[in-house]
């Protein structure tokens, strides 16, 4: 099957500095530490916001720090800590 497009080998063997090399690895070591969401895509939970209200629905959308639950109003998005399990 043919390609429509040609990728951009421009970059390819080009030097890499140590700082950016170091400072690539800090920003990953970092993210390994920081929060995650605890909740992956298709779990039933409930959504408990004081200013949108407790929405029961399902995961489509999973970030680091955020998921979004599909209701049958629509999509509504929370910060993973205010997001509970369905018992």
């Amino acid at each position: 099957m043919a390609k429509d497009y040609a990728p951009d080998f421009s970059n390819l063997g080009q030097p890499v500095s140590l700082g950016t090399a170091l400072a690539g690895a800090w920003d990953r070591t970092l993210a390994a530490f920081g929060p995650r969401c605890p909740y992956r895509v298709g779990d039933t939970v409930v959504g408990d916001d004081p200013f949108s209200g407790r929405r029961e629905g399902v995961v489509v959308w999973q970030d680091r720090r955020s998921v979004g639950v599909k209701t049958p109003y629509g999509v509504f998005f929370f910060d993973h800590r205010l997001v509970k399990p369905l018992e």
